[in-house]
């Protein structure tokens, strides 16, 4: 975690102009632009109704946890941040989970299940999420004969951590606020696009 710049002063610098690109790469996708990759400031494009769609996804970031990983975009700049605060195992695995739970075939689950334990859960894993000893146990427990569910605890757990701890302090940075500031301007000029048309397919 980027907790000071005292720290880790170099590094730090590092991960915050990372999360500038980042940004800057997936916004570009709406026809949104970063100015040489500054927080400050992001070129909105007036033309495409597709603008108004993506400022409305931005503003229902804040509304809840759940409607920020429901969009793609969110996720997007969320994973950024976490990168920012060298946290960013926390959404990797929650999102391993989800598409683990997807899985249909028996021989692949479990596989799979192993592989994720491997990656995220076991002490001293490469990506190790912050989760207390009785539910890493449980969890390598579950594995003996996994299922879709076999990561349940541990993803809910994870996921309030972010919840409570990361969540809030995304909504607060800089570049949060500032696309925030600029979605809800694009929201309040004038347009006769159709609210449903949608940004992605």
């Amino acid at each position: 975690m980027c907790r000071t710049l005292s720290t880790f002063p170099i590094t730090c610098l590092e991960r915050a102009k990372e999360f500038k690109t980042r940004l800057g790469i997936f916004l570009h996708k709406s026809d949104l632009g970063s100015d040489n990759g500054s927080l400050r400031k992001f070129e909105w494009s007036s033309k495409h109704c597709k603008e108004r769609n993506f400022s409305e996804d931005v503003l229902g970031w804040r509304e809840s946890f759940d409607f920020l990983l429901s969009s793609k975009n969110g996720v997007a700049a969320f994973h950024a941040f976490l990168k920012t605060e060298f946290s960013e195992e926390n959404l990797e695995f929650w999102l391993a989970c989800e598409e683990f739970k997807k899985i249909r075939s028996a021989t692949k689950l479990a596989s799979r299940a192993h592989g994720i334990f491997e990656e995220f859960i076991r002490s001293e894993a490469p990506k190790e999420v912050n989760i207390d000893h009785e539910t890493r146990e449980l969890t390598r427990t579950n594995l003996q004969a996994a299922t879709a569910a076999c990561f349940d605890v541990a993803q809910g757990k994870t996921r309030t951590l972010m919840e409570k701890d990361s969540y809030p302090r995304f909504l607060k940075s800089s570049a949060y606020q500032d696309l925030a500031s600029q979605a809800s301007a694009t929201n309040a000029s004038p347009s006769n696009c159709s609210p449903a048309e949608p940004l992605y397919t």
